[in-house]
């Protein structure tokens, strides 16, 4: 590569701190300048590429099409450039390993299996992260992410963890003998769902279910406890109540057909750092299992 056609590295840095803070004065903070050193190495940039990375016509400056274009580069050159750099002073495998997930994954499925990870690896830190948010992947923050859907995220890489239906469950004793499939005639039960925007809230809302019953939002790993309890009824993945539908604490009122959907382990592109490696190892045996 032709290192000579390349921008200064001093307008590239403050052109990306620009991008990440939102204005000079933030940039100016992050890089300890003036912000008038700031406004004057985006001058440098755009005078270098000959392009107008900045709309300056509004109170605040923002990116133009092509400046998001070049903020894009940017960042994933600066994050290889920090992983490598993290790599060889050992930085990189010696920060606990960050997992996100949905309360109700992390209460039903990781939890419970969590501690044969931690056997086989005791030197390996984890900070798990239960939150119905879609968080961003990056090198110093969330390293891994599961994720319920079809799977091809744009720009991170993802594999089928296990697949399941969604069902709608609620106790006998409240529910009795009602009718299983429709779902317009659920609407009058009290409902109990997640907080946040989970797979739940989502099936809900592509199925048009509006209830008309009192509506209760709990932590995800509070949820299914709440149906069992016989609360009210909710919809939640089939593999996480199957036990307690085969010993009748919970009846299905009902069932999707198969989508495809299920929950996939979600990555950044690129080599994986060794604690990360041995994770996702771990959860695809896992996930075979039952």
């Amino acid at each position: 590569m032709d290192w000579r056609g390349l921008p200064p590295l001093s307008a590239l840095r403050a052109f990306a701190a620009f991008a990440e803070s939102g204005s000079v004065i933030g940039a100016g903070e992050v890089l300890g300048v003036s912000h008038a050193a700031i406004s004057q190495q985006l001058k440098v940039l755009e005078a270098d590429l000959d392009t107008a990375l900045l709309d300056r016509s509004g109170r605040a400056m923002r990116l133009t099409a092509e400046g998001e274009q070049l903020a894009r580069a940017i960042r994933t050159g600066f994050d290889m450039i920090g992983e490598g750099v993290a790599t060889l002073t050992g930085a990189r495998d010696a920060r606990p390993l960050h997992i996100s997930v949905t309360p109700t994954f992390a209460a039903s499925w990781l939890m419970p299996r969590l501690s044969g990870f931690r056997a086989a690896h005791p030197d390996i830190d984890l900070m798990i992260d239960p939150t119905a948010q879609v968080v961003t992947l990056g090198p110093d923050g969330i390293d891994l992410a599961i994720r319920f859907g079809n799977g091809g995220w744009d720009g991170l890489d993802s594999v089928l963890l296990w697949n399941s239906t969604m069902v709608v469950v609620g106790a006998p004793a409240l529910v009795g003998n009602a009718a299983c499939g429709d779902i317009a005639a659920l609407a009058g039960f009290p409902w109990v769902e997640e907080f946040g925007n989970s797979e739940s809230t989502s099936w809900l809302r592509r199925h048009g279910v509006t209830q008309s019953g009192s509506l209760l939002q709990v932590p995800g790993n509070l949820l299914i406890d709440a149906v069992r309890d016989g609360q009210a009824i909710a919809v939640t993945v089939r593999r996480f109540v199957e036990r307690d539908i085969q010993a009748g604490r919970l009846r299905v009122l009902h069932e999707e057909a198969g989508r495809g959907a299920g929950y996939h382990i979600v990555t950044r592109s690129g080599v994986m750092r060794a604690p990360l490696k041995a994770f996702v190892t771990w959860l695809k045996r896992e996930g075979r299992n039952p």
